[in-house]
């Protein structure tokens, strides 16, 4: 398969806009949304609870005005207690707005709560009461018109090789396949891949420092550290096997999109326009057409 096939699209993270508490300042969505169409991509995800316009018919302005449609959102989300009115009220509230912008997919992270508090392991009732929640959220979803998986991400519930095992031993979770939050998780991405292919939804392309991912899976650095620190990198140029991974996805069939995402947190005076973070995200870009020009003359 090409790239040319490949459906890429961008991130707000990738310029600084994340969810995390105190993650630091945010470049505003027309600059956001306007290097990302100048880069050629034609796709974003919604960036977190906030950094767009609620109102559908708003959000729908500006998407139309940069060129871009609108495939996901990521959806921190508390639904492993007994009583999980308000996380499924909130699910309710994001699938309106990613369904009415023709979004394919909600992202679940499995939080302890909205501010990012680190997790201390879940007993066998919070295992119980997660596997349903999900399995609510997804209905949600569902009911809306757009599919839902689970994205296992540092500091979330669902966030090592282990949690994986724990909660596919509870129900048939969906996935979206995140190669570096994977790799700090300790699971073997390649591995991952080929044995999931029919329950992966949803791709972020990422790359980032072995030694730096090593050091966030034993809380000697938090996310927001690493992202300073740029633990995160352009594909290529850290250490997750990217281009086996997409070479498992191909082989498997995969045709959902992969997202280009860099976890990054700003600091500093704000660059121009054209300088900063579009960068990183114009040389992952190139990484991909590299790869994709390396298939044309193998083939």
């Amino acid at each position: 398969m090409s790239s040319r096939e490949w459906k890429l699209a961008g991130a707000p993270i990738s310029w600084g806009v994340c969810e995390v508490p105190g993650w630091g300042p945010m470049l505003p969505p027309d600059r956001v949304l306007g290097e990302m169409a100048g880069l050629g991509l034609t796709a974003t995800e919604l960036g977190p609870d906030g950094y767009l316009p609620a109102d559908p018919a708003a959000l729908r302005e500006l998407l139309d005005r940069h060129g871009l449609s609108l495939v996901a959102g990521f959806v921190p989300a508390v639904l492993h207690e007994d009583d999980r009115t308000a996380g499924l009220d909130d699910v309710r509230r994001q699938a309106e707005v990613l369904a009415g912008l023709g979004a394919e997919q909600m992202l679940f992270a499995p939080v302890v709560d909205l501010e990012w508090t680190l997790p201390s392991g879940l007993d066998q009732r919070g295992w119980d009461n997660l596997a349903a929640g999900l399995g609510e959220a997804g209905e949600i979803a569902r009911a809306a018109g757009i599919g839902s998986c689970v994205h296992p991400h540092l500091g979330s519930l669902v966030e090592t090789a282990g949690d994986i095992r724990e909660l596919s031993a509870l129900t048939e979770v969906e996935w979206c396949f995140d190669t570096a939050h994977l790799m700090i998780g300790g699971v073997d991405q390649v591995e991952f891949a080929r044995e999931n292919a029919d329950r992966i939804r949803h791709v972020h392309l990422k790359d980032v420092d072995a030694a730096k991912a090593a050091r966030m899976a034993r809380r000697e650095l938090t996310h927001l550290e690493a992202a300073a620190e740029e633990a995160f990198l352009p594909l290529g140029r850290g250490d997750a096997p990217v281009t086996e991974i997409i070479e498992a996805l191909t082989a498997a069939g995969y045709d959902g999109w992969m997202v280009l995402e860099q976890d990054t947190s700003l600091d500093g005076p704000e660059l121009p326009e054209g300088e900063g973070p579009v960068n990183d995200v114009r040389a992952s870009l190139e990484f991909i057409r590299a790869l994709d020009r390396a298939r044309e003359e193998a083939a």
